[in-house]
């Protein structure tokens, strides 16, 4: 992965397997989202004071690629960073490794949007020009 990405680490745990042992195919999906408030966080963003805002980052769209199974115990780094954000929507770019290796396990995308409470979208860059510059400097 090209660009500004931030690495988040985790282990794998047992619960997240499936009976042939390896991680259960939805878990990838939990681990992007895991990877997208990291770096959000890292970016000074959190996600609580997000939705006290009033704001909600619904997915639009998720892609998962399998590339070498995950297993419970595995030490694994995601990289992540947001390709693209216009203020209306984001999407973000995930690889994730086993620790030490420079051989993608999985790859995949979200895209996401930023609407009201009323499920509506809204204009941040004129209702709150702080998240949206922080959001802008994110993405690659």
């Amino acid at each position: 992965m090209e660009g500004k990405y931030t690495i988040y680490k985790r282990k794998m745990n047992y619960y997240e397997t499936d009976q042939m042992g390896i991680i259960h195919h939805s878990n990838y999906i939990r681990l992007f989202e895991e990877a997208r408030l990291d770096i959000m966080d890292k970016s000074g963003i959190n996600y609580a004071d997000i939705e006290e805002m009033g704001i909600i980052i619904p997915v639009m769209s998720v892609d998962c690629k399998y590339l070498i199974p995950l297993y419970y115990n595995d030490n694994i780094e995601i990289h992540s960073c947001v390709t693209k954000f216009d203020g209306i929507k984001m999407e973000l770019s995930y690889e994730i490794y086993k620790e030490g290796s420079k051989e993608a396990c999985t790859k995949g995308h979200t895209g996401h949007c930023f609407l009201n409470k009323d499920m509506k979208p809204f204009r941040m860059k004129k209702l709150y020009p702080g998240l949206y510059s922080k959001l802008k400097e994110m993405a690659v």
